[in-house]
């Protein structure tokens, strides 16, 4: 599921830079990045919250190189500075270079 409701948390699934329709984005690490904030954002909306009620990220990228490119984006999504931790991981579902997965209050 994309995200698990309990009373006192939302936890979200990861995010990847997907449509609607389910086509992978191509671009910039940003755009991939806002992709994953913006879908995030619905999922959240969809169990009664929203993005500056995230408490928690975990963002996972293919590279630490993507890191600085990939925070400029994140900053505009998540300016209240939820705690957070960023990974390196070697490969990502369908090969995609960002993931992101949150934890927010109802």
């Amino acid at each position: 599921s994309q995200a698990i409701k309990t009373p006192t948390a939302i936890y979200c699934s990861g995010q990847i830079p997907l449509t609607a329709d389910g086509t992978l984005i191509e671009g910039t690490i940003a755009e991939k990045t806002r992709k994953c904030c913006e879908n995030l954002d619905v999922v959240l909306k969809q169990a009664g919250s929203s993005l500056p009620r995230v408490v928690k990220t975990t963002i996972f990228i293919s590279d630490m190189a993507h890191f600085a490119e990939m925070n400029g984006e994140y900053e505009k999504f998540f300016s209240h500075k939820p705690a957070r931790s960023c990974v390196a991981v070697k490969t990502l579902p369908k090969g995609v270079d960002v993931e992101i997965e949150a934890i927010a209050l109802p």
